[in-house]
């Protein structure tokens, strides 16, 4: 199979069916330092990325946020000093799909560019 990271997202239609535990924890495997997390009854995907400062986090945010319009996928992004939470799921069904797998593991990969960068 195809590295997550080389993929591409997909067009999520509303109605879509959301991951199975059994499909999460297959493609967990590629995006171990995510976290599912529960809000509201939905299922996302999130990570706490450390950066040095403020303006690094604003530039690491910007860079998700290319990516993210690359994608046409979109995850809400929290920039502090010092960190940036990125959290990925599919709006259109409420829930976890293939595509936010695919955007995390593009996230980790931005990450480590932007580090081995430094």
């Amino acid at each position: 199979m195809e590295q997550l990271d080389k993929m591409h997202c997909e067009a999520c239609r509303i109605g879509a069916p959301t991951l199975t535990d059994e499909e999460i924890r297959a493609l967990r495997t590629e995006v171990p330092d995510w976290a599912i997390v529960e809000s509201d009854g939905i299922r996302k995907l999130q990570r706490v990325f450390p950066l040095e400062n403020f303006a690094e986090a604003l530039a690491f945010t910007d860079r998700v946020g290319r990516m993210a319009e690359v994608e046409g996928h979109h995850p809400t992004l929290l920039t502090e000093w010092g960190k940036t939470t990125v959290t990925w799921w599919s709006m259109k069904i409420k829930g976890l799909h293939r595509n936010d797998f695919i955007a995390a593991a593009k996230t980790d990969a931005l990450y480590q560019a932007f580090d081995d960068a430094k």
